[in-house]
């Protein structure tokens, strides 16, 4: 286990300094000028000289190895800057804005498991029937559609026309009612699809024939023996596809307007606010890294062989 955690903190920190280094460059090197958003907040008439000043007094004007490095070492203090449109410090307006941007990701988590686990599990159940026929079909359909058009048409018939819903902000659990279901289904199609094709290939296995064979119920053999076996497939997946449904919760808050970090980097790319945009590629990539480390490290409790082997080379060595 020690050597894991070890391998783990070299590989974060080697991790975040590519991840940022590549993301510093490219933010750079994107066309705009944040010192023009800034002179210009409040509409008034700047000049060169002004422009000038305000960048080398920003740093803008030094080597880009020169400026990461500046920001390197503010970050290594854990200070990410103030933005330089609303000079708030990044830090703060990033946990302001990330308990909405969870409680979108879970309530997207949470509508995906209530579709795909039972959509996913009939469907093997009964293969070839009318119920799998509907599966494949919803799942296809939900492919097809944009998670951005799948909003426009709820926020049509549960706000607008049927006044069911609000369409849009932060006020309460109810106001996360409709993106969260927006994102949920935009994600659901793969998990479907996936969960099917894992759950019959596990059904096929050997180990299902001797469980029926002790005389085991088949609830039992599915839950406790076919769902777990095919669960693995399904982890690695949603570790892969994180960042698609990070991506999809910044269209979803840009949308209904729910004040997340998803919205705020949106309004700090259009107004080219670097320390905003730096502070929110680090903090994804913080998380993305921890859900993948949470994603194997499960490894060793849905998949024995796995703890077995492990085993055998630790008793080698």
């Amino acid at each position: 286990m020690f050597q894991i955690l070890s391998r783990r903190l070299i590989e974060v920190v080697i991790f975040l300094l590519v991840i940022t280094f590549i993301s510093f460059l490219f933010v750079r090197l994107a066309p705009g000028d944040p010192v023009l958003s800034m002179l210009r907040v409040d509409d008034v008439s700047v000049t060169t000289e002004q422009v000038e000043a305000l960048r080398e007094q920003l740093g803008f004007n030094d080597p880009l190895l020169v400026q990461y490095g500046r920001w390197l070492a503010d970050f290594v203090r854990l200070d990410f800057g103030n933005s330089y449109i609303t000079n708030q410090p990044v830090m703060e307006m990033i946990l302001r804005g990330l308990p909405a941007t969870l409680e979108l990701s879970f309530g997207a988590l949470i509508v995906m498991l209530s579709v795909a686990i039972p959509l996913g599990s009939l469907a093997a159940l009964y293969r070839g029937s009318w119920i799998d026929q509907l599966s494949r079909g919803v799942s296809l359909l939900g492919a097809a559609i944009p998670s951005f058009w799948l909003a426009l048409i709820f926020i049509d018939l549960f706000a607008v026309r049927w006044g069911i819903l609000p369409p849009m902000g932060r006020d309460g659990i109810i106001s996360a009612v409709l993106p969260s279901i927006t994102l949920g289904l935009a994600i659901t199609s793969v998990y479907v699809r996936l969960l099917r094709s894992s759950l019959l290939d596990s059904l096929s296995n050997e180990f299902i024939w001797a469980a029926r064979s002790r005389g085991l119920s088949e609830m039992r053999i599915f839950f406790g023996h076919a769902f777990r076996y095919s669960l693995p497939p399904v982890i690695t997946v949603f570790g892969i596809s994180l960042g698609s449904l990070i991506g999809g919760v910044v269209v979803i808050e840009v949308i209904f307007a729910y004040p997340g970090i998803g919205k705020m980097v949106v309004d700090s790319i259009r107004s080219r606010d670097y320390a905003v945009i730096q502070g929110y590629i680090f903090v994804m990539a913080i998380i993305v890294f921890f859900v993948n480390s949470a994603v194997d490290l499960s490894y060793r409790y849905l998949n024995p062989e796995l703890r077995i082997k492990e085993r055998k080379n630790s008793s080698w060595s």
